[in-house]
């Protein structure tokens, strides 16, 4: 596997280790719909948490939730739509996104909460 894909496993573990220490239930890791992929969908209380996971080795060229695009956004709010309907949901969902930031074997992870709305149009 390539070191970038281990990376991001990585990443994606630390995520989901950080988000059920903070009483988050994860549902789904790498969900499809698809081409679109969610990396982790998670419960707390009735909300459902549509988590965008971005990790990196270094924040040389800026920090990885800068990278997460207006591209990526809708993308994730298309397949968000189609896990809701899918699984017969009136949950409400909010969009964050986890950035993990591997400093050797240390890692600092950045929540940010309601990172991103769906765009009406």
């Amino acid at each position: 596997m390539a070191d970038f894909h281990e990376t991001g496993k990585k990443g994606e573990q630390a995520a989901t280790s950080y988000l059920s220490g903070k009483g988050y239930r994860i549902l789904e890791q790498n969900w499809r719909s698809g081409p679109n992929e969610i990396d982790v969908i998670a419960q707390k209380d009735d909300l459902i948490v549509i988590v965008e996971v971005k990790t990196r080795r270094t924040n040389y060229f800026g920090e990885p939730e800068e990278f997460v695009t207006k591209t990526k956004q809708k993308l994730l709010v298309k397949a968000a739509n189609a896990y809701v309907l899918k699984n017969k949901l009136d949950n409400e969902v909010r969009f964050d996104i986890i950035s993990v930031l591997f400093k050797g074997k240390d890692h600092t992870i950045h929540h940010i909460e309601d990172a991103f709305y769906p765009a009406l149009s």
